[in-house]
């Protein structure tokens, strides 16, 4: 423990040894912007026919809405980490908030798919610093094990039930007022926070060497974005020649060749210098490596339940917008139920059956939803299945943030955050590219079966919704990997959770 450090005029609060006492009402806060991040990844989806429409974006192009932002987030998140460590957690926080409020005015204002890109990928760079700091505060604020479980349970809401509602808010926002309200949502959010933050959240540092691992930033940013970059141009060329098989795209394949090798120079790199940006015994302790993993596998499996079953609603089912944000509320409303409970029951049975329980819930969710047809019921297949992963969601994700972050000191809080946030990003670009490939290869057999005519035109539907269920299917046997993966590699049980953990001074 170190004693608490001076408090300059202006500073704002500053974190000490003892519990601080605002730490619920810093909790809120942070979550709102959390909520702010984890909302722009979906929130846009609805909108963007409107938005290609509008600026007269391509089908080609189209995807470059969503990959601009994921490019720069995924990229950026663990440079991001050490910066919240080293340059102090509420300082980044704060800069994260404002940049991502300036750039999202900016995507309110595109006149162009320039403009407009550029803006997701600003959004991306500022998110990279907001969400490794805000999750990094929630380590140090909560020392307790019960109040943290609490602290994660808002945590795991919000991350997944968040994208629901931003399908809800998009849908919303796109058929009543305007596209450019998709963006525009964030900046009062984002100035409210920065204004609760400066007098409510607590500063804090890594102590000790604060040094930047300048090599391994550039190597593991360049990287990350060159994977990510390289599993959405699958995506990309499985949509624009389905005859084709998209993993033999030689750019693709460049692309995740050389972010594979790059990010296994970053790792020699890691283990050789004084002040790693990742220090590899937060990855090879067994517990959080397990954890890291499953991660990884439910990012890349969730993608599957949001993408394809708005598709569903909208194509297939002629939702409008607004109905379709509604029909994916029950989601939402299972990661609430199953968050609340795991919160009061992961500091008396432990992570683990959590995890495994999660991870059966959500795949039998996905599962129960390749059963679609084109005339399904909303209330026969729809709303159980989506509520049914939305419990095994929230079973997962307060342990898993709780296991992944619990135990560490706070010299590398920022860093251990960055890794379970951009495990989950990469996760979901591998998810993206590789449901994206099995969909479309279903839906091409399922047309050269059975070819759309006037004569036939249900059979255009019946081949979407082909599409769709391989789609669950293969993201339910992603959720079921990640929870045996968690009862194999997890060994942390109740006794693990320390009660305190060491906080410092900023």
């Amino acid at each position: 423990m170190s004693s608490p450090a001076p408090k300059t005029p202006g500073s704002g609060p500053v974190l000490g040894d003892e519990p601080y006492p605002k730490r619920w009402l810093a909790l809120a806060v942070i979550a709102v912007t959390v909520l702010m991040i984890v909302l722009d990844a979906t929130i846009v989806n609805i909108a963007l026919p409107a938005v290609s429409t509008d600026l007269e974006i391509t089908a080609a192009n189209q995807q470059w809405i969503v990959t601009a932002y994921t490019l720069t987030f995924g990229g950026l998140l663990l440079l991001g980490g050490r910066i919240a460590d080293f340059w102090g957690r509420k300082r980044t926080y704060l800069v994260g908030a404002v940049g991502f409020a300036l750039a999202s005015a900016l995507g309110g204002l595109a006149v162009n798919e320039e403009m407009l890109f550029a803006a997701r990928a600003l959004q991306g760079a500022f998110g990279a610093l907001l969400g490794p700091a805000s999750l990094a505060l929630l380590t140090v604020l909560f020392t307790d094990a019960a109040e943290r479980a609490k602290a994660f349970a808002v945590y795991g809401a919000i991350a997944g039930g968040g994208s629901a509602v931003g399908l809800l808010l998009g849908g919303v926002l796109t058929e009543y007022a305007d596209w450019r309200w998709c963006f525009w949502v964030n900046v009062p959010v984002a100035l409210f926070a920065v204004a609760a933050a400066i007098r409510i959240v607590p500063e804090s540092r890594a102590p000790g060497d604060a040094s930047y691992d300048v090599p391994g930033a550039v190597l593991v940013t360049l990287g990350l974005a060159s994977l990510v970059y390289g599993f959405t141009k699958v995506a990309q060329a499985s949509q624009e020649d389905p005859q084709q098989n998209a993993w033999t795209d030689g750019t693709a394949l460049t692309f995740i060749v050389v972010g594979l090798v790059l990010v296994a120079a970053f790792v020699v790199v890691e283990f050789r210098v004084r002040n790693p940006l990742l220090p590899m015994r937060l990855v090879l302790d067994r517990n959080r490596g397990g954890a890291y993993l499953t991660s990884t596998l439910v990012g890349a499996g969730l993608i599957g339940s949001f993408f394809f079953l708005s598709l569903y609603f909208q194509e297939v089912l002629g939702y409008t917008p607004v109905a379709t944000g509604f029909a994916s509320l029950p989601t939402t409303l299972g990661v609430l139920i199953a968050a609340g409970a795991a919160s009061a029951l992961v500091p008396r049975i432990g992570p683990k059956p959590l995890m495994v329980l999660g991870g059966v819930l959500a795949a039998g969710g996905l599962f129960l939803l390749s059963f679609l047809d084109v005339g399904t019921g909303f209330w026969a297949i729809p709303f159980p299945g989506q509520l049914l992963l939305g419990l095994g969601l929230g079973f997962t994700f307060v342990p898993l943030s709780n296991l992944a972050l619990v135990g560490i000191g706070a010299h590398d809080a920022g860093a251990a955050s960055a890794v379970l946030q951009a495990v989950q990003q990469i996760g979901a670009s591998i998810g993206t590219a590789l449901l994206a490939t099995l969909s479309v290869g279903a839906i091409t057999a399922a047309l050269t079966d059975r070819p759309a005519t006037q004569e036939d035109p249900v059979a255009g539907l019946e081949a979407q919704v082909a599409g769709y269920t391989t789609a669950f299917t293969w993201a339910a046997v992603l959720l079921l990997i990640g929870a045996v993966v968690s009862a194999v590699l997890i060994k942390a049980t109740k006794d693990d959770l320390p009660t305190d953990a060491p906080v410092h001074a900023g």
